[in-house]
């Protein structure tokens, strides 16, 4: 499993005109699933979203996490992540995970927010859908995840 993390000011996602979801301050994760992902790699990335401190503090030290300031989490399915460019020009998606099983980690991924997270608002976007994703990235703040520990 790989994630995308960057901390927002504020950040939306649009589907055919109309608004799916719409944080404040807090965190846009871009999730991708690979065939093999299981439980232990969708508790991992949810660990580090929730847990990774990378809000200032009073005095401008990333020492908070996004609980710690009761932030907001935008949550966006984002099967590109394991878009292989090594050979040719065109991204190879041999190693996302299908639709179904792509589907079924993102909605665990969402739920394990929603049961652990209560401070702030869990949004989403729409799995499979052509989404319009803006934000404002603070900092910019922008971290990789991936629970095979690759990078």
């Amino acid at each position: 499993m790989r994630a995308v993390v960057q901390r927002v000011s504020h950040c939306s996602v649009t589907v055919d005109g109309e608004i799916s979801g719409k944080i404040n301050a807090g965190l846009l994760v871009l999730l991708g699933v690979a065939p093999e992902d299981s439980q232990k790699d969708l508790d991992y990335i949810v660990d580090k979203v929730l847990n990774m401190r990378i809000f200032c503090d009073e005095n401008d030290k990333m020492n908070l996490n996004v609980q710690d300031i009761n932030g907001d989490i935008m949550a966006v399915s984002q099967f590109t992540l394991y878009g292989d460019v090594r050979k040719g020009r065109r991204p190879s998606f041999s190693t996302s995970a299908s639709a179904d099983v792509a589907k079924k980690w993102y909605e665990q991924f969402v739920e394990t927010l929603r049961k652990t997270y209560h401070s702030g608002n869990i949004a989403t976007g729409i799995f499979q859908a052509d989404m319009k994703v803006e934000l404002l990235n603070d900092g910019p703040v922008t971290i990789l995840l991936d629970s095979e520990k690759l990078f």
